[in-house]
């Protein structure tokens, strides 16, 4: 049977991710050596290892790990779990984090890991399985120096501690840094889970300014409604907003008067949908795009904003929670109808920035205040929306094409710095 994800059906994200590369590189006009290095991966393991499930029998998964590019420091990147994962997807994410840790400027490269599998359908006790012998499969490429996951789609804090304690077990102490997005209790840090939230409200508040709408009264509607939209939904009524749509994997629904994020959040972890809350019209994921808004947040999958849709999006500025979740058509469509659009490698950047404030508490063994890690979030994202705002007016570019040239410069520089070796 086909797979009613739309990743599946949607364009090739590997095909997606080096058009966008190429269109950065010939806006700086990139010499052709640097952009075979930088056009594809420097590494790319795949595994196909055996767990033993509760009845006793045993099922064999694949799982990749790429590494990009790690000129500017260890890799960093997450590790997702869900069916429809492929090789190429995990190589555009990989990709997409190089410039991401570029574009806010912070010392990592970027890398990404990935199982084919719907955890859904396993019991906590194969998902603890699976990811400790993945760890194992992978240990050769990452490390607190090397190569450092974090949780994404389908994996989660727990998670993490079962790497660091795979790991560490390997190496017979305890290494916290070799993850991120942990438990507070074993070297997590605080304010990583709302981070990626967080930073993207910090870029909303930066594109306010820089039009002139206000987010007080804005309304918005935001697909997805995981740890990233939820937690955005509150950030932003808190800014002023109305939330008038949100949608999670089942379904979403609708009020044009505006929902409380609170009580939507209160009803999905009751019934495990948002679907039927009470005051709400039911609409569907493809629907909540078009609905009629002022910022739209995609925070689900990739590959969500279409040539198809494009040009019924009603909203005025596009916040990108997700990873890839526009197409390259789509974008077009956009600038040339003057939607303002924040792209995914600065929008989601505050999860991989307060990872990175987790990884150097935990080298130095010193931890900071909430309040301290939030002052530091947003001047790391407040000076990268600058940085790339500045950039696009002044090659009157779309926002994602400048985030791409400010990324791609400094990873290209760092490159040529280091040289070929040997």
């Amino acid at each position: 049977m086909a797979s009613q994800n739309p990743v599946a059906e949607a364009p090739n994200i590997w095909a997606v991710a080096q058009s966008q590369f190429d269109h950065a590189a010939d806006k700086l006009s990139l010499d052709d050596g640097m952009r075979r290095v930088l056009r594809v991966p420097q590494r790319e393991l795949t595994v196909n290892f055996p767990v033993t499930m509760d009845d006793g029998s045993v099922a064999v998964f694949t799982g990749h790990r790429v590494q990009h590019n790690v000129s500017r420091g260890p890799g960093k990147g997450g590790i997702r779990y869900h069916q429809d994962v492929t090789l190429d997807e995990v190589r555009a994410l990989a990709m997409w984090m190089s410039w991401k840790c570029a574009c806010v400027n912070i010392p990592y490269g970027g890398a990404k890991g990935g199982v084919v599998v719907d955890p859904k359908k396993l019991s906590i006790r194969e998902v603890e399985g699976l990811t400790r012998r993945f760890t194992t499969e992978i240990s050769p490429l990452i490390g607190p120096d090397r190569d450092i996951p974090a949780p994404d789609v389908n994996t989660n804090a727990q998670t993490m501690a079962w790497i660091m304690d795979t790991y560490s077990m390997h190496h017979g102490y305890t290494i916290a840094g070799v993850v991120t997005g942990k438990p507070i209790s074993i070297g997590g840090s605080l304010g990583r889970n709302e981070a990626t939230a967080r930073g993207a409200v910090f870029t909303l508040l930066q594109a306010s300014k820089a039009l002139d709408v206000p987010l007080v009264g804005a309304r918005v509607a935001i697909q997805g409604y995981g740890n990233a939209g939820s937690i955005a939904a509150t950030l932003l009524a808190d800014e002023g907003a109305k939330i008038v749509a949100v949608s999670d994997s089942t379904g979403g629904i609708h009020n044009a008067a505006g929902l409380d994020p609170a009580k939507v959040s209160s009803w999905k972890q009751e019934h495990g949908t948002v679907v039927g809350f009470p005051g709400s019209d039911e609409i569907s994921n493809r629907e909540i795009l078009e609905v009629d808004c002022d910022i739209l947040v995609p925070a689900a999958l990739e590959n969500q904003i279409t040539k198809q849709n494009a040009p019924n999006i009603k909203a005025k500025i596009i916040a990108e929670a997700a990873n890839g979740p526009t197409t390259p058509e789509a974008d077009e469509i956009l600038y040339d109808r003057g939607v303002f659009l924040i792209p995914d490698i600065l929008c989601n950047a505050g999860g991989v920035t307060v990872s990175y404030f987790e990884w150097v508490q935990d080298m130095q063994s010193f931890f900071w205040t909430e309040e301290r890690i939030n002052e530091s979030l947003k001047e790391i994202m407040d000076r990268a929306f600058e940085s790339v705002h500045a950039m696009s007016e002044r090659h009157e570019v779309d926002m994602r094409t400048a985030a791409y040239m400010v990324a791609v410069a400094r990873v290209a520089e760092a490159t040529t710095l280091r040289g070929l070796y040997p």
